[in-house]
């Protein structure tokens, strides 16, 4: 046989795989048409400016890119080169990060780790070439950029593609509230987001339903309530529309939609209302078809699905976020509306009970015994679904690649990582350790690179690694998934590996719920001896800036002014560092006042340790004959180890700790400069109903207080309480 004949018979092998392999899921080959454009520089000018939008109630900030949210959809062919100038219109730094391409390291755009950020008013230029297919997308790796507006959809096509519609399809989130106050309120433990998504599950709801005996045993394990997604949003998009309309198409026509989750919390249920879903893509990387009624798509994640349309109507291909707590839509064709079946509201107390059995007293969760949680093919959140379950449900363990997906023989490295939280002060880690307090991880070219996950928190986490697709070790033997974000469920255990062919630099991964990575949640991935950076002129500058996010210290404040006086705090906290200043004024002059301030550091994964140095001062004018309710003297007296307490005057220095028991109590234990030793129980957040809090204190001085706050807006709230220095008083309680 001839070398031409060779060639010939080759091209059309490959052409008859790819036909075979581009099925419709009931086993027809989807049309195809061929680039006839040879391989191009396609240039796209992206002008990155403020602007305002009115996606909720309210007229807010939001950054477009040439005038759209989402950002332009960017469509190249397999074999181009990008060509990207990025003109930043902004009065801030931002970049530009291209998600699960394949690219020169200093093109990946993380700021302080592969470049530095794009100054205000000036214009970066990214150049690559385009060495693979599918969907994916781009958004801003700078501070909370990407939850107003910079998200947006990067199709690679084929070089033989599919010829029937295809719609990128980028689904986002959009809240009121500025991201860097959501993080703030995250960081301070806040009730609000629970409070507008009705997942409060109080005392008065836990005994409504039956489920006190749960609620008891989930504050004795010391966990909050249960919850699958953090932030409240005012309404959901799909292409920066909450309802969008394609009626273009009609009876019997299929449709592609390439889908990317460009939101920056949420996971979202994607159901059709028109029959099955065919999913035959992931990440960029095609699977063999499989029909699903639904799926769940992960924070970053992207899938390309198949839909029918059955009849002369318009369909309704529903976005619902995990919570449930609005949606969105696109339909697809003209005619009656066929709705999709709303997801009812998720049963939270089963899902408590559920994380009570699965978490113990030390904080971890507990794999079970003979069942191996991998791949989400068992969900452990069914036992909240009040909807029917004899649905077909995606999990990573029915993706098939379409290819074999073998690494290379090489040197084997393997890594662990447990996936670690603490949703109380809303810090996350892996190993227990944010990317400012762990080391670069080195590989080397050449290696595969084996890593062993474990969800060791009551969150799901979608991982992502940057620059690299990875193998999902599901069961499906030389045909496992390539992905570049995997979500793991609690109490999974999930292996992926990947080849490290890239020549040098550093690589991020990390976990793409944005505000997990600004609180540390991931690691970097460093080939060893590669050549410095030039994008990165000053590398010791660049690591500083790039600790800076877990490092940041947020302020918090609680401030009551009631009939009595005043009491409050003011707080500056990060990841493990907090200061705090206590105020107690009274208004009566005899009642005087006192500041109490502390300095200290978090220990352990679940924080729950807090060792302190700190001073007080107190000063007031008692009356030997004033007594509180209960007809005990107000004058100074001994503590209840017999030292003489100093009610009316003390200027101290102490050290102490504070610990959290069982039931989330505080236990203080102190002792200041002069050997007097105090010990205090407290809570200040007990859950009575959605909006009704109740709080206590007492110490060995002989104090103690008790009193209730009512949850009026986000930072105002009805107060009252009884204090023993103070007597009773009603008033307001502000908390920022």
């Amino acid at each position: 046989m001839s070398k031409q004949m060779k060639i010939i018979l080759t091209a059309f092998l490959l052409i008859l795989s790819a036909a075979a392999s581009a099925q419709d899921g009931k086993g027809k080959a989807m049309p195809r048409i061929s680039s006839s454009v040879p391989p191009r520089t396609v240039r796209y000018d992206l002008y990155v400016a403020d602007t305002t939008v009115t996606y909720g109630k309210k007229i807010k900030r939001a950054i477009a890119v040439n005038g759209q949210i989402p950002m332009p959809t960017l469509t190249f062919t397999e074999g181009d080169t990008a060509l990207i100038y990025v003109h930043n219109k902004l009065n801030e730094e931002t970049s530009m990060h291209w998600h699960g391409l394949f690219l020169p390291n200093q093109m990946d755009g993380v700021p302080f780790l592969t470049q530095m950020p794009i100054q205000p008013h000036s214009t970066y230029i990214y150049k690559f070439p385009i060495i693979q297919h599918g969907t994916h997308w781009y958004h801003s790796h700078s501070e909370l950029q990407e939850q107003i507006g910079m998200y947006g959809a990067f199709i690679i096509n084929k070089r033989t593609e599919w010829d029937i519609p295809t719609i990128p399809v980028v689904i986002s989130e959009w809240t009121d509230m500025k991201p860097e106050e959501v993080h703030r309120s995250l960081k301070n433990a806040n009730d609000w987001f629970a409070i507008k998504k009705g997942t409060t599950q109080s005392y008065v709801e836990a005994i409504k339903t039956g489920h006190f005996k749960t609620k008891v045993n989930n504050e004795w394990k010391r966990m909050n309530a249960m919850d699958v997604s953090d932030v409240y949003y005012d309404t959901f998009l799909i292409n920066g529309k909450n309802q969008n309309v394609q009626p273009q198409f009609k009876a019997g026509d299929k449709v592609r939609l390439r889908i990317a989750n460009g939101g920056a919390s949420d996971y979202f249920w994607l159901t059709y209302s028109g029959g099955k879903i065919t999913v035959v893509a992931t990440d960029g990387n095609d699977v063999e078809p499989v029909e699903v009624d639904r799926l769940m798509i992960a924070v970053s994640e992207t899938y390309d699905v198949v839909l029918t349309i059955p009849k002369n109507k318009r369909y309704e291909f529903l976005v619902t976020p995990e919570d449930r707590t609005k949606s969105a839509s696109l339909w697809l064709g003209s005619g009656e509306k066929v709705f999709a079946q709303k997801l009812p509201k998720l049963k939270y107390f089963a899902g408590m009970k559920m994380m009570n059995d699965m978490m113990d007293m030390s904080g971890n969760m507990m794999e079970m015994e003979g069942m191996k949680m991998q791949n989400q093919t068992m969900d452990m959140n069914a036992v909240m679904y009040p909807e029917s379950l004899d649905l077909v449900t995606l999990n990573y363990g029915m993706l098939r690649s379409s290819n074999k997906t073998t690494l290379p023989d090489a040197p084997w490295k393997e890594l662990k990582f447990d996936l670690t939280g603490n949703m109380n002060r809303y810090v996350w880690t892996l190993d227990n350790k944010t990317v400012s307090e762990s080391d670069r991880i080195l590989i080397k070219k050449g290696e595969n690179i084996r890593v062993i996950l474990f969800n060791n928190s009551m969150m799901r986490h979608p991982m992502h690694l940057h620059g690299h697709d990875f193998r999902v070790l599901n069961g499906q033997g030389e045909y496992a998934p390539m992905k570049n974000v995997i979500d793991i469920m609690p109490m999974e255990r999930d292996t992926i590996e990947f080849a490290a062919t890239e020549p040098g630099g550093d690589w991020f991964f990390h976990c793409h719920i944005l505000y997990h990575m600004m609180s540390g949640m991931g690691r970097v991935f460093s080939y060893e001896n590669s050549t410095p950076n030039p994008e990165i002129p000053d590398p010791e500058l660049a690591q500083r800036k790039l600790f800076n996010d877990d490092r940041e210290f947020h302020p918090m404040a609680r401030i009551g002014i009631e009939t009595n006086g005043s009491d409050g705090e003011l707080m500056f906290a990060n990841t493990r560092y907090r200061f705090s200043t206590e105020w107690r004024i009274g208004f009566d002059k005899t009642m005087g006042y006192e500041i109490e301030s502390h300095f200290g550091r978090f220990i352990g994964r679940n924080q729950w340790l807090f060792p302190y140095v700190g001073w007080d001062f107190r000063k007031r004018t008692i009356d030997p004959l004033d007594k509180n309710i209960f007809g005990q003297s107000l004058a100074p007296g001994n503590n209840v180890f017999g030292q003489k307490n100093s009610k009316n005057f003390r200027q101290v220095f102490h050290l102490g700790f504070q610990y959290t028991l069982p039931m989330l109590v505080f236990a203080d234990a102190s002792v200041d400069h002069k050997g007097n030793v105090r010990f205090q129980l407290m809570r200040e957040d007990i859950p009575i109903s959605k909006r009704l809090r109740f709080q206590f204190m007492l110490n060995t001085d002989k104090e103690y207080m008790a009193g209730f706050r009512y949850i009026a807006t986000k930072y105002l709230g009805l107060s009252t309480h009884y204090d023993s220095d103070m007597g009773y008083g009603a008033g307001l309680t502000f908390s920022y």
